[in-house]
């Protein structure tokens, strides 16, 4: 997913030399733990949302329809199916997101946008600009990790028995060996491309943030965790907004069986499809679990990320 939101960059502090290596350091760790929290308030309306994206409308009316249902047959553990690899991916993949976000911007301030003719020279912000196209390259850096997760983890949500002896996959340990033994590496990694296009939109996400919490700072007395809170839940939903159909597309493609019965063989061709069996509002199905998740989910892992940021030593 994804992904926890990071402060805007401001500039170095009083020994530039050493903040690139804080920030880096920070980031990283602090991205697990943001990772775990957004995986755990937002799994259940993942889930939700990859089940109405992957069904007909004759499998589920709607949202809340598709909840209802899957408690009463599959009980809570239901919309828990497939949390294990985002747990663990999101993990490593939120610790990428936010090192690899703070490197970009660093370095597209350094390089292109306010370079310093001395490391003790004072340095402009990053504009907003800037804080875009971070965005888009650590979504990129991310997809490496996030395609097999994504993979793994919606093959699994789409598992309906509530047998478990009738499930094709027992678990994602047992998913990941099949895909790999039957498919190989590229069936592992079916939906990269997909991936790379959805993520690409993480410009809107990383734009919008520095916009955001300069508002909050501006006409809010709140306090900085509180800046970074709202900031980070109200951009992550104008990612969404922009994103959703790519991401509808991504899990069409995921979802789709891997060998001679491949329905998509191009990311192209998933797109047709849904516009041929719903028109554009296929492209939005799953929309509204998938909207009420991008807030709670990552305001949560931004507070959860300034948490543990101010319990890292310097």
């Amino acid at each position: 997913m994804s992904e926890a939101a990071t402060p805007a960059l401001k500039g170095p502090p009083n020994n530039p030399q050493k903040a690139p290596g804080r920030v880096t350091y920070q980031g990283y760790v602090a991205g697990v733990f943001s990772g775990l929290a957004k995986t755990t308030v937002g799994h259940p309306f993942d889930t939700i949302k990859v089940r109405l994206q992957t069904t007909g409308k004759s499998h589920f009316k709607g949202p809340l329809d598709c909840l209802v249902q899957t408690l009463r047959k599959e009980g809570i553990r239901g919309v828990y199916k497939g949390f294990t690899p985002p747990a663990v991916g999101w993990g490593l993949m939120d610790s990428i997101m936010m090192g690899s976000l703070a490197l970009y911007r660093q370095a597209l301030n350094d390089n292109f946008f306010n370079p310093r003719k001395s490391p003790w020279d004072e340095q402009a912000a990053l504009p907003v600009l800037g804080h875009a196209i971070a965005g888009t390259m650590a979504g990129w850096t991310v997809s490496f990790v996030a395609a097999p997760v994504e993979h793994i983890k919606a093959r699994l949500q789409v598992q309906y028995q509530a047998d478990k002896s009738k499930r094709l996959y027992s678990g994602p340990i047992d998913c990941l060996r099949k895909t790999y033994h039957g498919h190989g590496v590229r069936g592992v990694f079916h939906g990269l491309t997909a991936t790379l296009v959805f993520r690409s939109f993480f410009c809107f996400w990383w734009g919008t943030y520095p916009i955001y919490t300069d508002l909050f700072k501006t006409h809010t007395n709140f306090s900085t965790p509180a800046v970074q809170f709202w900031a980070g839940g109200i951009s992550a939903m104008m990612f969404w907004i922009t994103s959703y159909p790519s991401d509808v597309i991504k899990q069409r493609v995921m979802t789709d069986p891997l060998g001679p019965q491949r329905r998509f063989p191009r990311w192209r061709d998933a797109a047709k499809a849904i516009w041929k069996e719903n028109g554009w509002r296929g492209y939005w199905r799953g929309f509204l679990p998938c909207f009420l998740r991008a807030f709670p989910a990552n305001a949560a892992a931004v507070a959860v990320w300034e948490a543990v940021m101010r319990q890292l030593p310097t």
